[in-house]
């Protein structure tokens, strides 16, 4: 990361290895997808892995986040699921250093972003943000701003041409999957969409300055059927550009849209693992009272 990270630089992919079969072999039948196995798809440019060490979040002297170790995978969707209070928010905001924001707040540990600690005092903050971005429990476009404007705004702050401009923003609205509802509304405010557009123009405003990862705080939560199945959509093709973290209340949606899933609770991680063992198979009683609805 560079202090100016609006366009951070691809990693270089490695190579798929060809293997050649022994001998010839009758096509297999298609495998039936299954709702605990999101599939894979074809990275399109690598994301970064996000590693916490010993991760530790105050607010003034009530500790909320109790030593986690926890890591991201690149181009993976990890769900982070877990009670009321249990400081799966709290941790989120720590990886983008969003939670030093409110007043008495403060973390401890690390925060890798492949090998560069976030919290380092050399590391500009802003540049942080604009690298982790961040979508919010409900919709929150600017509410004197248009729509194209929404999406613009953080690339203004890097005095791009109007026509590169209208590139970037395109390129967001058609990532987020919004460019053909909203084409010919670029210029009425952001607030007049529906509550599932306001969340994909969120969405899109993140994904103008090119974050490497996407952090989502409950995303959904205030969304009908219709807008949360296409805001799910819209995860499974972002994997292939950028990192997903997300926190959830919704089992059914962990397992949809998660490759791992991370249980916490009282602020400590109880279990980590592929989404499709956490929700048939966990290692701890604690996951599974809570994920067949025990507690919680």
């Amino acid at each position: 990361m560079t202090p100016d990270a609006s366009a951070p630089a691809a990693a270089g992919m490695s190579a798929e290895e060809m293997l050649e079969p022994r001998s010839p072999q009758p096509p297999a039948a298609p495998a039936e997808p299954s709702p605990l196995s999101p599939s894979p798809l074809t990275p399109l440019k690598r994301g970064p892995s996000v590693q916490l060490d010993g991760l530790r979040a105050f607010y003034g002297s009530a500790e909320q986040v109790r030593g986690v170790d926890l890591e991201f995978p690149a181009n993976q969707v990890t769900a982070i699921i877990g009670p009321s209070g249990c400081g799966k928010s709290t941790l989120v905001r720590c990886i983008n250093r969003m939670h030093e924001e409110i007043p008495g707040a403060r973390a401890e540990g690390r925060v890798l972003l492949d090998d560069l600690d976030v919290y380092d005092p050399s590391v500009d903050v802003i540049a942080v943000r604009r690298a982790i971005g961040m979508v919010f429990q409900k919709p929150n476009p600017f509410p004197t701003m248009s729509v194209f404007d929404n999406v613009a705004s953080g690339l203004r702050l890097t005095s791009r041409g109007r026509g590169e401009l209208q590139q970037k923003v395109e390129s967001a609205l058609r990532s987020a999957g919004l460019w053909e509802e909203v084409s010919g509304r670029l210029s009425e405010p952001g607030v007049g969409l529906s509550g599932g557009q306001q969340q994909r123009l969120c969405i899109a405003r993140s994904l103008a300055v090119d974050p490497e990862v996407l952090l989502m705080d409950e995303p959904c939560s205030a969304l009908d059927p219709i807008a949360t199945l296409k805001i799910e959509e819209l995860i499974e093709q972002l994997k292939r550009k950028v990192t997903i973290v997300i926190v959830t209340h919704n089992m059914q949606q962990a397992a949809r849209v998660a490759d791992r899933t991370a249980f916490m609770l009282s602020g400590e991680l109880v279990e980590v693992g592929p989404t499709q063992e956490i929700f048939t198979n966990p290692g701890d009683p604690r996951t599974e009272e809570y994920v067949t609805g025990k507690f919680g």
